[in-house]
């Protein structure tokens, strides 16, 4: 079997992660792969480091027909048996650049549960151009189902966390919280941390969390709240602690940390995980706290909905409420003992649903099932 995957995207975020993990375990199994991405992006220099075959091409944006005639090309070149799509982006232009080569299976995957457009276009991307769509969560089926595709040809797949690297951090003592403290300047005080890593774009809801943040203030609720990440809404989230009065001395202090790599650094400096995103496809950041026993509060958005288990793994609060998001820290920041009942759930859920292995071998399941088949329409 050979497996090509392409990604059309100039960074490396959530999806790439993802990828690289199905493709690393693809390869314990055997599998030829190559992965074909965007030309001078970082997927292709990562994928290179790491051994993998890499092919470029022009996937400037969702238009660019020079990027379909490369494309074309590479798979008549490559010969997939499966031909794999991992970004909206690879979605189009790979798509009508895949047309009439007989290739026996194309799959896409969906990681995002925004509403799709409703149009001849999309319907024949999702429906006719691929012979199966994964789908994260839930959430995301239903977006697709949306647009009148079979339900069969729309198969759950969720996103999956490295379990065993994030294990040792349940283990982690009060020697190795402080120094993961430090590290991240926090003071070396009673104060219990909470924190949340993800890009900070408007759609993370950064700034409903320090909104709850300061509820948490007035209240006489005290913590360290760290951010960890980067996007464009840094300057304007700084701004907004700053008119909170959130970086100073006051009952709760921010840290803005920036981009913090591995993600175990930040994890294992918290004692709650929060994430108040207004739109979210499933919420890695989310599992991999989990995965690392930390109780998480949540929106009750999208797949955050599925992977927290309000009352047993954490706590959901409507979005864009930082009242409710306030009084669900609040009670998990007073509680030692609850939180870590939570936690311990969190990362049993973790293992049981989301981990990679799991997330992989239903990928190579699938590609199996869809050559068992024949060749797509």
């Amino acid at each position: 079997m050979r497996v090509v995957h392409v990604d059309g995207e100039k960074g490396f975020s959530g999806g790439e992660v993802q990828l690289f993990l199905l493709m690393e375990r693809l390869r314990r199994q055997g599998i030829d792969q190559v992965l074909v991405v965007r030309r001078g992006g970082l997927a292709g220099a990562r994928a290179r480091e790491a051994g993998y075959e890499v092919r470029e091409a022009p996937m400037g944006s969702s238009a660019d027909l020079g990027g379909v005639a490369v494309l074309r090309r590479l798979f008549r070149e490559l010969r997939p048996d499966v031909l794999h799509f991992h970004t909206s982006r690879a979605h189009v232009l790979g798509a009508f650049a895949a047309l009439g080569l007989g290739i026996p299976a194309r799959v896409v995957t969906r990681r995002m549960d925004y509403p799709l457009r409703r149009d001849p276009v999309v319907r024949f991307l999702y429906g006719r151009a691929v012979d199966r769509v994964v789908a994260i969560s839930e959430a995301v089926r239903r977006e697709v189902l949306r647009l009148g595709i079979p339900g069969e040809r729309v198969v759950l797949i969720p996103s999956g966390v490295e379990v065993e690297r994030f294990a040792p951090l349940r283990e982690r003592d009060a020697a190795a919280r402080k120094a993961a403290r430090a590290a991240l300047g926090i003071p070396a005080d009673d104060r219990p941390v909470a924190g949340t890593a993800a890009s900070l774009h408007r759609r993370k809801g950064h700034d409903v969390l320090l909104r709850a943040a300061a509820r948490l203030a007035a209240t006489g609720t005290a913590c360290h709240l760290v951010i960890a990440g980067e996007g464009p809404e840094r300057d304007a989230l700084r701004a907004l602690a700053d008119e909170l009065g959130l970086l100073g001395d006051g009952p709760v202090r921010v840290h803005l940390a920036g981009q913090v790599s591995p993600a175990e650094m930040v994890l294992g400096a918290l004692d709650l995980f929060v994430l108040a995103s207004r739109k979210e496809g499933l919420g890695v950041a989310a599992l991999e706290a989990m995965a690392a026993g930390l109780p998480v509060v949540a929106s009750r958005v999208g797949g955050l909905a599925e992977s927290v288990v309000d009352g047993e793994t954490g706590l959901l609060v409507p979005p864009e409420d930082p009242e409710a998001l306030a009084t669900a820290m609040s009670a998990l920041l007073r509680d030692p003992d609850r939180r870590a009942r939570l936690g311990a759930a969190g990362a049993r859920r973790v293992a049981e649903r989301y981990s990679a292995d799991a997330m992989a071998a239903a990928n190579l399941a699938l590609y199996r099932e869809l050559l068992a088949g024949g060749p797509g329409d």
